[in-house]
This record gives structure tokens, sequence and C-alpha cells, in this order.
């Protein structure tokens, strides 16, 4: 039921008026959805982008992110090249009418991903070391040259492969980029030798790089003993920009690089100047993508500089050591410098410098860290808004914690990714995921995405090839502004206040560091690959199925904690109650010390099981290892029952000796809230006084009933953010700790809670209470085609319900677009204030006009709505209008082989393997999706709960 409609229903039957803590929070521009807009060969003109901008702003949404990308067959003669001055002027163009509509903008800083282009020289494009080995015993010469030839390769992102003899070098010299698709090119020869060190059984290492002669022949004779020659030799990693658009091919950047981080944004002054970029909010990277390729994006010249400033010795003296060569521990503790220096230097030199350079402009930077081989934490904090995708809590906490721990309002998502199969997601489907997303403690959902498409081309328009398509041409865009709605009712109270997260848990990074492997870099995204089988994962997963909320940190993040009078830990503008190490082995000496100040403050410091046993890394090893062992010893620890060790210093504590994380936290007392115990899930955030949960009901049943949540209230509110209902809650305070609320949840339905200590008075919050079974209404139906194709099938008269593809009559199986039910009913017998409709099944989305009102339009997961009884009379008329997939057009497109699939690059790749036909997504063998209205449909009386 729409939100005025039930406020006049409910204002007639209890005649109290409404409070101001009942109204929604205002909405704003980043309350609503936003859009990452794929411009396909930026082939756009101003009246296009005027028209789809209006789309766009018509459907809810409230901004967009333009990212260019590849283009389209047919279209080359509207190809813009990335920042040129007609490129310049379409941006223009895009700002003033965003600014018109009210719409946001961000602009990706690139073309596809990572960060790259044709003006990204050799110099500054990603690197990539290899490494040689060699003998020799006292009295020999090298009879071979010190060199390494690196054979070609050519990888495509279009399924045809191409030789390197067709590759031009440069490859910015190459005419015909887009239509070669390159993702990585490594053209054949002898790269250059970074250094030649040799190392005996004796431990001697000698430099020989100044021995080396241009043709690779050796001036060097062997002294006594045994000898190990160890070649270093750097040649360009060859990684290209993925999905560039015409004027955006070339290599990636060298993230390790301040000269070629700022080298790279030097066009974009360029291009910039003279133009009002006033209305551009700011800027956007996408996910560390340097690294899906062969072999690893690991070196940059300056490398061997950098590490010995940030460590103290050089690197060239332990080359053993960092390929795995010398002991197990010293090779750990190497390859653990080797790894923090590349944290730092991404952190410092890239991220950092993009920062700075978008500052200078007044703009913010939106970044995805996850990938990056550092400390996605810490890459995060330093941006304005952290970014995340997938469909992991656990993964979406990095970036929330980020945020969170550093006191950022947004946390964006890229959302919607691979869903389902292409033309197989319905709104419904999407909205489960963005739960989830909230539930992880994102609130500024950005879909991915919307291909701007001009309104004369054929259907299905320009799509990007990434599963779900909001586009116009979807059937479901009449409806999409529900879902839409539905987003910025949950955003506008997610992003008021601040986080209530009690627990703070240390993130590891140092025992991932120090772990020997194949590969010298390792890249971080979530716990995936990264934290299998760890306590570190076990304790997060635990946390999060029993109740507990918590934010992760780093120990950058660590030092600027503080802790307040009544022994709450402070980090930005946001409290917590306890700090838990995950039984870490390695701890730098820093963080410890500052753990331990914390505890003298009155912080609660829990080590699971144990305190670490070590520092990471090898410089000044033995000075930090006993300024380690000094901070442990202080701690004077007496033991308790069961296993627990306690210590006391200052005012605070520390607790320790237990591997069991439920019983560690109950003694401390940290809140756990039990609503998890039926499935349902929350997020919880504070304004002042006032606690405001999200919930969520995952089960796959109704949950009626009562539910405690943790704190005593007088007063709680429920916001339902897909109907608009507001009310006051029924609720039950038990003593100081726990106020039990009744709860009516639909599988996958959800509510905002806001839970307030005052009395307040104001309309009740509907429970309904069913009078009788339900009625069902049947009859001959109506079904009418409004729109969509390829053909519009004729009107019908069904007498039973199910999928349209099933009826005996020509295009049915084939359409995909929008169909109208209609059937006359009479009111039930039964006498009551208000009526339950519920739809059964349907394919996809729903909106419901009863006697020409439109009642609700509903895109899943529940297809019911209340219908108050002044909308009936004894006679009605019922009409539904149904939307479906893209799919079964989309499929009769591929059975008679018409053009869709005309893009550039990927060109619709599936997702699922039985999708794939001459190596694209093929859709030829689907059989009909049900579509329309399978019902049953009926009307059950009900009443509020007395």
């Amino acid at each position: 039921m729409g939100r005025k409609l039930l406020g006049l229903f409910m204002a007639s039957l209890f005649c109290l008026p409404a409070g101001a803590q009942l109204q929604w929070p205002a909405v704003t521009q980043t309350a609503k959805p936003w859009t990452r807009w794929w411009w396909l060969g930026s082939a756009v003109d101003k009246k296009g982008l005027t028209w789809n901008l209006e789309q766009y702003r018509q459907a809810g949404l409230g901004g967009v992110e333009i990212t260019p990308i590849y283009g389209i067959h047919g279209y080359e003669n509207r190809f813009v090249r990335f920042l040129s001055p007609q490129w310049m002027q379409l941006l223009q163009h895009t700002l003033s009418e965003s600014r018109r509509l009210g719409l946001g903008v961000d602009l990706a800083n690139a073309t596809g991903w990572p960060f790259g282009g044709p003006w990204v020289t050799d110099a500054d494009a990603s690197k990539t070391i290899y490494y040689k080995t060699y003998t020799m015993t006292g009295g020999e010469r090298l009879p071979e040259p010190v060199e390494y030839r690196r054979e070609a390769m050519v990888r495509t992102a279009n399924n045809k492969p191409a030789g390197i003899d067709s590759i031009l070098q440069p490859v910015a010299a190459n005419r015909n980029l887009q239509a070669l698709a390159l993702d990585q090119v490594q053209y054949p020869g002898r790269l250059s030798l970074q250094s030649l060190m040799a190392c005996s059984d004796g431990q001697q290492v000698l430099d020989l790089t100044n021995k080396v002669a241009a043709s690779g022949k050796l001036d060097w004779v062997a002294p006594a003993g045994n000898w190990t020659l160890y070649a270093l030799f750097q040649g360009l990693h060859g990684k290209m920009v993925e999905r560039a658009a015409p004027g955006g091919e070339g290599y990636a950047i060298d993230h390790f690089s301040a000269t070629a981080a700022r080298n790279y944004f030097k066009p974009f002054d360029k291009a910039f100047k003279g133009h009002d970029l006033s209305y551009l909010r700011g800027f956007f990277n996408d996910s560390y993508e340097v690294d899906d390729a062969r072999e690893q994006a690991n070196w940059t010249p300056a490398f061997f500089e950098e590490f010995k400033k940030r460590k103290g010795y050089d690197l060239r003296n332990y080359l053993p050591a960092l390929f795995g060569k010398d002991s197990a521990d010293k090779s750990s503790r190497v390859i653990y410098d080797y790894r923090s220096v590349i944290d730092a230097l991404i952190l410092e030199d890239f991220t950092g410098e993009w920062k700075k350079w978008a500052a200078g402009k007044g703009k913010i930077v939106r970044n995805q860290s996850h990938g990056s081989p550092a400390n996605t934490l810490d890459l995060y904090s330093v941006v304005d808004i952290p970014e995340t995708e997938g469909n992991d809590i656990l993964r979406f906490k990095f970036a929330t914690s980020a945020a969170n721990v550093t006191g950022k309002k947004l946390v964006s998502s890229e959302s919607a990714t691979w869903l389902n199969e292409h033309f197989l997601s319905s709104w419904g489907d999407v909205k489960k995921a963005i739960d989830l997303y909230f539930l992880g403690g994102v609130n500024h959902i950005f879909y991915h995405g919307t291909a701007y498409s001009p309104p004369d081309v054929p259907w299905p328009g320009w799509l990007f090839y990434a599963a779900v398509h909001f586009q116009p041409t979807n059937p479901q865009w009449k409806d999409f502004h529900v879902l839409n709605e539905y987003i910025t009712r949950v955003q506008s109270f997610l992003q008021q206040g601040r986080p209530d997260n009690d627990i703070l848990l240390y993130y590891p990074i140092a025992d991932r560091y120090s772990e020997p492997g194949p590969a010298l870099l390792q890249h971080f995204d979530g716990m995936e690959n990264n934290f299998e089988n760890t306590d570190f994962k076990h304790i997060s997963e635990w946390m999060l199925g029993n109740g507990y909320s918590f934010d992760f940190f780093s120990d950058r993040q660590l030092q600027s904690f503080d802790v307040t009078g009544d022994k709450q830990i402070i980090s930005g503008s946001n409290t917590y109650r306890c700090i838990v190490l995950p039984g870490n082995k390695y701890i730098p000496e820093e963080s410890m010390r500052k753990l331990l100040a914390l505890a003298e403050k009155g912080a609660l410091v829990i080590f699971y099981n144990q305190l670490p046993a070590d520092v990471p890394g090898w410089y000044d090893l033995d000075a930090r290892r006993a300024k380690l062992d000094s901070i442990k010893n202080g701690l004077s620890f007496k033991n308790r029952p069961n296993g627990l060790k306690t210590a006391s210093p200052g005012k605070g504590e520390v607790l320790t000796g237990i591997s069991d994380i439920g019983r560690l936290l109950v003694v401390t007392g940290v809140r756990k809230e039990r609503l998890q115990e039926e499935d349902l899930q929350f997020i919880r955030r504070r304004l002042g006084d006032t606690v405001v949960y999200f919930i969520v009901n995952s089960a796959d049943k109704l949950f009626d009933g009562w539910w405690g949540i943790d704190g005593r209230f007088e007063t709680v509110l429920l916001f339902n953010a897909m109907t608009g209902d507001t009310g006051v809650a029924r609720s039950i305070a038990e003593d100081n700790w726990k106020t039990n609320i009744r709860f009516q949840l639909q599988p996958g339905e959800s509510i905002i809670v806001k839970a307030i200590p005052a009395n307040i008075d104001g309309p009740a919050y509907p429970y309904w209470k069913k009078l009788s079974p339900p009625v069902a209404i049947e009859g001959g139906w109506t079904l009418e085609f409004i729109e969509g194709g390829p053909v519009l099938p004729a009107k019908a008269v069904i007498n039973q319900l199910g999928s349209w593809t099933e009826l005996d009559q020509e295009g049915v199986k084939d359409f995909s677009g929008t169909a109208k039910y209609s059937i006359a009913f009479q009111k039930p017998v039964i006498e009551a204030p208000a009526y339950l409709l519920d739809l059964g099944k349907v394919n996809e989305t729903a909106e419901v006009v009863i006697n020409g009102k439109k009642i609700a339009t509903l895109i899943g997961t529940s297809f019911q709505c209340i219908i108050p009884a002044s909308a009936l009379q004894s006679v009605n008329t019922l009409e539904i209008v149904v939307a479906n997939l893209m799919a079964n057009r989309i499929a009769y497109m591929d059975r008679n082989h018409l053009p869709w699939k005309i893009f550039y690059n990927t060109n619709m790749p599936a997702r699922k393997r039985e999708n794939v036909k001459d190596g694209l997504f093929d859709a030829a063998g689907w059989q009909p999706l049900p579509s329309g209205l399978s019902g049953p449909v009926t009307l059950t009386p009900v009443t509020v709960l007395p």
C-alpha cells in the first residue's frame, strides 16, 4: 500500500497525530542510488545525453559515474576520442544537464580499468622483475652471457588471437586498437639487467653488476668456494587498459611510482583547462586488476632505493631470501619487508598522489582498493569514499570498516555485477543483493551499470557486458523507480548518524605478508584466498553469525586511536567497547606498544588464545624483537578459571589464554544482539541517544513474533522502506538491557527500526491479523499485451492463470515486455477494515490497480499488498500490469541470428559455461522463461491486531 493511502487509513482508525520522529529523512542526491554510466566508444551526442539523463532522473536515480569503454561495430563514425576537445564539450554538456536535472556526476580517471592510456610511456608503465641463477666454483669464468630473452606474448579480450608480428611497437603506434582489443602485450627480446649479485656458500655477497658488458659477457673470475649468481632483469609487464575506449588504449601505469602517477594526470590537466568542471563531484578508480594477466607487475625501477630508505638494508644482498632460497625464517622475513614496501608505495605514490591531484581541483575520490597488493584498509582510509563489490558481507567490511574507523560518511558499492546470467535478473533479485550491501555497512549504492544508448537504435540497444542490464529497454524499467525509492529510503537512514559497532578486530596482514609462496605479490580481496583456515576468518564469521558488531582495523589506523573517560576506544568520530587480536603470530612492536598504552588509559584489549609471538620482517630484527619482548614482559597476568589470564595495566584490562571467542566476549559484557537466532540479520547505527537498526528476514519463512534488541528504549518506531509505511511499534522494555519488539516480516522483507529512549506518541504501526481463509479471484481474465516485442501478441481471455508463454497463440513464447491482466470481482462477503491481496507467482514485476486507482507496484520478493476496504465497491475491476525479463526476446534473436552482439572487445561473454557458443554468450537453446501472472490471486480479510 502507498504511504499516503495507508496513512489516511490508519488515521481513520486511531485518530492520532504523527510526530516529526515518524517522518522519513529528507531525500538527498546521495541518498538515491547512482549508476555507473558506460559511454560505449564515447559515441555520445548532446541530444542523446539529455534523453538518457532524463530517463535516469524519472526512474529515481541520484547520479551517474561516467566511464568510457570500448565501442560498437557500425558506429565508428560516432566515436569520440577520450579527452579530446569534442569529448570535453560532451562532458561539459553532461555536467550542465545533470545540474539542471539534479543528478550528481563522477568521472572515472581512465577508460575502462586500471589507470592507463596511450600517453603512458615505457618508463611509466607497469614492470615485472625476472631472475636467473648461475652456479660457479673458484677459478671459473661464466661461459654464457648474463641475459634474459623473453618470448613474445599477446593476450586479447575478444576471442580473436593476434600474433606479435601484427602488433606495432610501441603499442600506441597501432591504429586499430579497438579491433585488436589487447589485454597484454610483451614484445620479444633481451631485458635490461638490473642487478647481478654473487653469493658464496660462505655467506659472502658481491655486486657484479658493473662487470657485465653490453653483450652480457661477465668479466669476473670466481674466488675460491662455491658461488650462486642472482641476475635480475626488468621488463614491461605489458598489461593494457581493459575495455578501453577510443583514445584510452595503452599500458597500465606503474602503481609504485609517484613520477608515473604525476605524469599520468598531466593529460587530464591539459584537457580540463578552460572548462568549467565545478559541478563534477569527484573521480573514480576501479579495482586493482593489473595482475589478472600473465606474471605480475611486481617492480618499479627505483625499488632498491625505496627499499633501502624504508628498511635500512640493501635488498640486493638478500636475493636468495627474497626468492625463497634461504632459510625458511629469513626468507619469510625478507619477503615481508619486500611486500610491506610495495604496500607503502601503492599507498603513498599512487593512492596518495591521486588524492592530492584531485583535491587540488576541489574534487573527492572514490576508490576500489580490493585486489591491491597492499593493505586495503589503509588504501580505503586515505580516500573520500571507499567502494566495494561482490556478494560477501566480510568482503564489504574492509571498505566499510575503513570508513567507520576513519569517520567517513559514505561507503559505496559496485552493485549487481554478474548477479546472474544475462537477462535473468529481476528487480527482486537486485533488492536481495542490495540488502546484503546494506547489512555490510554500505550506504551509497552504484549500479553496475547503465550503458548510454541512443533512443533510436534497435532493441535491446547498447549494453554493458556484465549481466544485469539497468536499461530503459528492459521491460522492468517502468517499475525501476520502486527499487530506487526503496534504496533511497534505506540510505536516508544509513547516511545519518554514525555506525554503532562494539568491537575492533585487528587485521593480521603481517602474518600474511610473511608467508612464502610462488609469487612475490599477494593480492587482498576480503577473506578469499588470503585468510582461509585462519583464526581471523573464524572469529569474523563467528561474530557475524552470532550478533556481534565489529570493524576491522590496521596497524596504521591503530596509531590514531584514543580512549574516552568512560573507557570507550575512540577512532575518528566513532567509539568501540573493546579491541580483539585474532591469535596472530606477528605484530610490529609499535602496534603492541600502542595497544598497551590504550589499555593503560582504560581500554579492554583481548588477545584471542595467546599474545603475538614475534615481530615481522628482517630489518633491525634483534632490536625490534627485544622491544616487543620488553613490552610483553611488562604485563603481569593473573590466572583465572578455565584458562583465562588477565592483566590490568593502568585503568584498562588485557585478556588472553582462551581459544573460544564466545567465552571471551561473554566475559567482557560486549553487546550480543539475538536477532540472528531467528535469521534476522541486522546493522545498527546511532543518532545521539537514538539507535537505528536495518533488519532483514533472511529466512525462507514468515517471521511473526517478538524478538529483542539490545538496550532499553521507551519507544520504538518502524519504517517500511518498500511501502513507505511508518508507525509506533509494539515494544516492551525489559530492565535495562533488552527491548522486545513485535515484527511481521515476509521472507526477504526488511524493516528500519528507530529505538528512542523517550516516550513518543504517534500512529501505531499496523500488525495484520487474518480474519478468514483467503478468497480466490477466479474467472475470465483478459490479457492484453501493451508494449514489447518482437511482436505484440493478440488480446486473449484466459480462465486459468499461468505463464503467458504456455498460451496457444502466436508470439507469446518470444515476447518480452508488459501485459495487463484484468478481471471483475465481487467484494468479499466478510467485512473487514482491509484486505490482503496476494498475487502468488509473478514473473517479474506487477503494478496493481483497483477501480482505476493505483494501489501498489510490487517487485518481489513478496507480491502482497494491503487494500483498505474504502477502496473496494460491491463489484470491482482489478488490473495487474506485469513486466517480464528480456530473456525470451533475446533467445528469439539468437535463434534467428539477429544482430545485437555488436560490441568491440569482450562483446558479451557468458557468465555460465553452458551458455557459451563460439566464445560468446548465446541464448538460442533457451526454453521460454515463465512470464506474467501465474497466481493464484487471492484476497484475505484482515484487521489490525488490537
